[in-house]
């Protein structure tokens, strides 16, 4: 098999690592505390995915620090274990946690590797994007030759704007080793990029890669998912989510990516079920949104208006524990129409702070909302500078063509976005389908 290349000459690429949307699915056991984390745990665990039972796991090594409170690679495994279980149950308390055990570990060696990784994952989930790179320059420094260390980097940097540098480490990381993370990532340069069929062949090397292990294959099988969802291929879509079920049964991810399969159908009922199963398991704010949204489609607003209030109390336990949501708030109220011009000044601030493409369109979608298109015009240009095949980003431009009065253009963008894909968005496909009637 040929080894998948992340590069290619003047082409940029985000890829988000937020850690409370990736990996993690809620176990609970009864079975006894596993023995020590085994060799390539600290990996493991910050690329997401758990190493059996995390509650145990943080038991175990709880109890060897008790018995050898200098351990400070125990430490440092602890701050990941934290972090894994904030990604599991949506709780950002145990980021505090991990930042603390991460430290700690630092303070009794103050060159782990593990601790300074971890510190740098810990910053990149918390949307810290400059602490995130500093850290990553220092994990760096310790050992260049460390694949993962790519990795840390590139993420940093591309939600910086530095797209650059970015596409070099990745492409390094891809050199160093192949594997689920770097096919993982080549496969959203892909798409990214426009070239969808390209990515899903580089997701399904990473699902090779992922062979053997349930939680990775899980998630990898959502991704698939995903990128047939984003061409409006929806049966082969909900294909992949049931299979993710079939190997971790429960998983969150796959259960909110198919109660989107089904809203676009317009099964309501069934899509509320399942929404209703991840929310309750893991209650991310993109899931309690979503479900909230389901309510509001089919006619249940005072249930809708709850689930909305529930994020907002969801964002201020994050925000407390270090979790910086400028950018997802600004998006959530500017589709919501909630307090729009304070929505703007938020996301003019998320837009310096992660000069992204994806920041580039919040703020003009707010733009477009709050009825300064001309402006908004020119950062949706900025998100599509990628040749980025993305329904929602059409459907803004579309949107902003037709707060300009320029009618064709609006209407050809319209027609993009629902030529890519026909149920791109619960709120906004019928907006579309309707200015093109």
């Amino acid at each position: 098999m040929t080894r998948a290349r992340v590069a290619a000459a003047g082409a940029a690429v985000v890829f988000t690592t937020a850690a409370l949307l990736l990996g993690g699915a809620f176990r609970s056991s009864t079975a006894a505390a596993p023995p020590p984390a085994p060799a390539g745990g600290a990996s493991r665990l910050q690329a997401g995915f758990a190493l059996g039972d995390t509650a145990a796991l943080i038991g175990s090594l709880q109890q060897q620090l008790l018995a050898n409170p200098r351990n400070a690679h125990a430490y440092g495994l602890l701050g990941l274990a934290y972090q894994q279980r904030a990604r599991e149950i949506a709780d950002p308390v145990y980021y505090t946690k991990s930042e603390g055990a991460l430290h700690q570990a630092l303070r009794l060696a103050p060159n782990d590797l593990v601790a300074t990784s971890g510190l740098a994952s810990l910053a990149l989930s918390r949307h810290r994007f400059r602490a995130a790179l500093a850290l990553a320059r220092r994990v760096h420094s310790l050992s260049p030759s460390t694949a993962q260390t790519y990795g840390l980097l590139g993420d940093a940097e591309l939600e910086l704007g530095r797209y650059d540098r970015a596409f070099a480490d990745f492409d390094r990381l891809a050199r160093l080793k192949p594997s689920l993370a770097a096919y993982s990532r080549v496969s959203y340069a892909r798409e990214l990029l426009g070239r969808p069929a390209d990515a899903l062949a580089a997701m399904r090397e990473a699902l090779d890669s992922a062979t053997g292990e349930p939680e990775p294959t899980a998630w990898t099988r959502v991704q698939l998912g995903k990128l047939y969802w984003s061409t409006g291929l929806l049966s082969a879509a909900a294909a992949e989510y049931r299979a993710a079920l079939a190997v971790v049964p429960g998983y969150v991810h796959a259960l909110d990516a198919l109660a989107q399969v089904e809203g676009a159908r317009g099964h309501f009922a069934a899509a509320i079920a399942l929404e209703r199963r991840a929310v309750a398991t893991t209650p991310l704010p993109q899931f309690v949104g979503y479900l909230g949204d389901l309510y509001a489609v089919s006619g249940r607003p005072a249930l809708a208006h709850r689930q909305y209030g529930l994020i907002g109390a969801i964002r201020r336990l994050l925000v407390a524990n270090g979790v910086k949501l400028d950018l997802e708030t600004a998006l959530f109220q500017a589709d919501h129409g909630i307090r729009l011009q304070e929505t703007l000044a938020v996301a003019r601030l998320a837009q310096r702070e992660r000069p992204s493409i994806d920041g580039d369109d919040v703020l003009a979608w707010t733009l477009a909302r709050t009825g300064h298109c001309e402006e908004a015009l020119g950062y949706s240009k900025l998100a599509l500078r990628l040749g980025t095949r993305d329904a929602l980003k059409f459907f803004h431009r579309g949107a902003i063509e037709r707060c300009l009065g320029h009618r064709a253009e609006s209407r050809a963008w319209f027609r993009r976005a629902l030529s890519l894909n026909p149920s791109f968005s619960l709120l906004w496909t019928p907006v579309a389908r309707k200015a093109l009637r």
